[in-house]
């Protein structure tokens, strides 16, 4: 299975409830910003940019869990900045779990090691570590030399004591996916659980503009890479990967994954800021939704993001007996335990 039963099941009951009372636009995941501090610099990350004039505020414990508990999606993205310097993130994580949420832990990796004894391993929880490339890439993306040793370091460790581990990855357009193949055969021999993957959004906060991709280039781009990954465990869905390989459309669904910041509900979503709602309630009934997506806004038109359209995904199957089928086969067949490749090496230089 790529994902735990827990997680399906929860998941699966949530959106029965909603389509048997009639909702039509319902979050699936929370992502919730604790506090926008980062200890790195990443070149295609608009958070730090955008949140400068506020990068030192937090939210307190007790706000993020009045957001967890108005919002009501099942699964909880914590993210940021880099949530792992967040204080209070254990205790945020343990209450979290009371409540039979599902999390992932958005993390650079570099804190992992060294804090993973305030964390107990979970079914409904993941550490997904962002990593977009080998060492020397990856090095370059961040801006840091020495943080993909530190984030392997900490995935070693995280696996050895019982955690489930995934990566994240994000492709530019100088994206080589031959080294995507490799990091992610790498990953395997550390037995990590899967691998998101998504095309990079161009913030307008970010000024180094030629390394985002037009829609073509999405396509043409996921298309090698569906060649090259599909024997890796892929925790993308694949409805969603079809719409990035251009052979099918999908509705932007931003309100299916919320963001909740020191500033309050981000709208209209993750990537663009156009106002900060004080509750729940009013990010869904003010913001214009038809306002965005492709063909709408021009931020939108090139935006393929899966904070946009894995939701369209996840809730198009729903009605779909195909798509259901397609998404039933995926989660029970996973090439996780699949033959390593020596070839690659270790993905460490030196």
């Amino acid at each position: 299975m790529r994902f735990p039963l827990s997680l399906t099941t929860s998941l699966s009951t949530y959106i029965a409830g909603k389509r048997l009372r009639g909702t039509q636009k319902f979050p699936l995941v929370m992502m919730l910003e604790p506090l926008h501090a980062c200890n790195l610099t990443c070149t295609g990350c608009g958070r730090i940019r955008e949140y400068k004039d506020t990068i030192r505020d937090k939210l307190t414990v007790e706000q993020c869990l009045n957001a967890v508990d108005e919002c009501g999606a099942p699964i909880i993205s914590i993210c940021g900045g880099e949530p792992m310097i967040y204080p209070e993130l254990p205790r945020l994580v343990s209450e979290i779990l009371a409540r039979k949420k599902n999390i992932y832990l958005c993390t650079n990796g570099m804190f992992l090691r060294k804090r993973l004894q305030d964390y107990k391993p979970s079914s409904r929880m993941f550490f997904n570590v962002h990593l977009d490339g080998l060492e020397e890439t990856h090095d370059l993306c961040v801006e840091r030399k020495g943080v993909f040793r530190e984030a392997v370091e900490g995935i070693k460790h995280a696996k050895a004591n019982g955690f489930q581990v995934c990566t994240n990855t994000t492709i530019y357009k100088q994206t080589d996916l031959d080294e995507i193949a490799a990091l992610f055969e790498y990953m395997r021999g550390l037995d990590v659980d899967g691998h998101m993957l998504s095309p990079a959004y161009s913030y307008l906060a970010v000024q180094t503009k030629e390394i985002f991709m037009s829609r073509e280039d999405v396509h043409n781009k996921f298309r090698q890479a569906s060649k090259l990954l599909e024997q890796y465990s892929i925790m993308t869905s694949p409805i969603y990967l079809e719409y990035l390989r251009g052979e099918r459309e999908l509705e932007c669904t931003a309100w299916g994954n919320p963001t909740y910041n020191p500033r309050g509900w981000k709208g209209p979503c993750y990537l663009i800021t156009d106002a900060h709602y004080a509750t729940f309630e009013e990010l869904m009934g003010k913001t214009p939704w038809q306002k965005y997506g492709p063909g709408n806004d021009p931020r939108c038109e090139h935006c393929m993001v899966h904070v946009g359209f894995e939701a369209s995904a996840v809730l198009g199957a729903n009605r779909n007996f195909p798509d259901s089928w397609k998404m039933l086969k995926w989660q029970f067949t996973s090439p996780r335990n699949g033959i390593s490749n020596p070839q690659y090496g270790s993905g460490l230089a030196g």
